[in-house]
């Protein structure tokens, strides 16, 4: 199940990073056709406001919400890489950015964020303490993990594959391509098709419909913006020849195109209705 606070940082990523700003009742309204209690949402606002994620303005007995600059840099970045996430073949020249950097044995969190943000810069584990990426320019992005967290102690290059060994099984071993494709298959067959009218924030539509259009595009994006970090988006020559990613790619885009019209018109009229 979908954690509360998981839901709302996508609802921030999709609604209010855009327009700045948001009512608390208008991002009660999302989250409760999302099946999260206005309590729950309370208290994941609470709690994102503790951590710096966001900032709060009182206007009377209502409260105004505002992403925080880090915030706000963290959601543009996070929705450049979703949005454009598996639109584009790259061409790939064969050799591959490799890294030595490892932790020393009881930092059980510092463990798992480096393999999320490493995830995320589009590396995995090879061996214990070596990671690789098909994509050389990558590096920058991790050397950018790496000093964040601290790792005094690293080694980058970049290698090409000698006569022994093939990049495909190399990929194959390192990013367990089946669970991926299974999940990217799971995500087509799940994603439900259109089920309001696809419109824009010009046009007058229906309230019930643009709270479902909401609705369905904050659970698209929530299901999508797991797969940067399972997929590095790996060049055709390391992939399967039934690799689903392309084309769960342009499902998404399709749905997401369909969505965002009348969602963002249901968003902006619940604004006006709770400023007034």
């Amino acid at each position: 199940m979908d954690s509360a606070r998981g839901l709302l940082i996508t609802v921030l990523g999709e609604f209010v990073r855009p327009h700045q700003t948001a009512w608390t009742q208008t991002l009660i309204k999302v989250m409760e056709a999302l099946d999260v209690q206005p309590k729950a949402t309370r208290q994941s606002l609470a709690r994102l406001a503790e951590s710096g994620w966001l900032e709060r303005t009182k206007v009377g007995r209502r409260t105004r919400w505002h992403l925080s600059e880090s915030t706000r840099a963290l959601l543009e970045s996070g929705a450049d890489r979703i949005y454009g996430f598996g639109q584009t073949q790259r061409v790939w020249d064969g050799r591959w950015s490799v890294l030595f950097a490892s932790l020393p044995e009881g930092h059980a969190t510092s463990r798992y964020r480096l393999r999320a943000r490493l995830g995320w810069a589009g590396y995995a584990s090879f061996e214990p303490g070596a990671w690789i990426s098909p994509w050389i320019d990558h590096e920058d992005a991790a050397v950018r993990v790496l000093n964040d967290l601290g790792m005094g102690v690293a080694t980058s290059f970049v290698a090409e594959l000698g006569q022994l060994g093939d990049g495909r099984s190399i990929a194959n071993r390192t990013w367990t391509l089946d669970e991926v494709s299974a999940q990217y298959r799971d995500f087509m067959d799940t994603t439900p098709l259109l089920g309001v009218v696809p419109g824009n924030a010009e046009t007058s539509i229906d309230a019930t419909a643009g709270a479902e259009a909401a609705r369905q595009l904050t659970l698209l994006v929530h299901r999508w913006r797991r797969f940067p970090f399972l997929d590095p988006e790996l060049p055709a020559e390391l992939l399967p020849d039934d690799w689903l990613g392309a084309p769960a790619a342009q499902l998404f885009a399709n749905r997401r195109a369909a969505l965002i019209g009348p969602a963002n018109a249901w968003w902006l009229a619940s604004e006006q209705h709770f400023g007034n």
